[in-house]
């Protein structure tokens, strides 16, 4: 009968040690889930703001876009051109009645402005400015006349 008395004894240890170690507590898993949702926030943060970033990029590309396709027309146009001129700029017209600034099919202004003789003689300096959704680009070349 001692043989099944410390046999019987010795299963009881290991049932207990088995309970105890059968899982998680509440605790631990309260901690596991606070650490994921402070880590799903950071990211959430993150997907937020890179979204607004490309968001003010694009706005940004396509504003340069219309200055430099406005510049290349201005640039292929011959030197005495009157989209060239500098007389009446920036809030007239030209000699041919052109005013320089025109609307874009998105909304966007592109004005350009033309400077004589700056910063040399015989050049000219062309500013193009392009404004909506509340930011500002402007693209500056020099135009010679050689």
């Amino acid at each position: 009968m001692k043989l099944c008395s410390a046999d019987h004894k010795k299963r009881g240890i290991e049932i207990r040690a088995m309970q105890n170690d059968a899982g998680f507590t509440l605790i631990e898993v309260v901690i596991a889930i606070s650490i994921l949702a402070v880590g799903l926030l950071g990211v959430a943060a993150m997907q937020t703001s890179a979204i607004r970033v490309n968001s003010a990029a694009g706005q940004m590309t396509t504003r340069m876009n219309w200055a430099q396709d406005k510049m290349e027309e201005l640039k292929a146009l011959a030197f005495s051109d009157p989209w060239l001129e500098a007389a009446g700029n920036p809030t007239g017209v030209d000699s041919a009645g052109n005013t320089h600034v025109q609307t874009t099919s998105d909304g966007y202004t592109v004005r350009w402005d033309v400077a004589d003789n700056t910063p040399v003689p015989n050049t000219k300096r062309i500013v193009v400015t392009v404004t909506g959704k509340g930011k500002i680009s402007r693209l500056t070349c020099m135009r010679a006349d050689w």
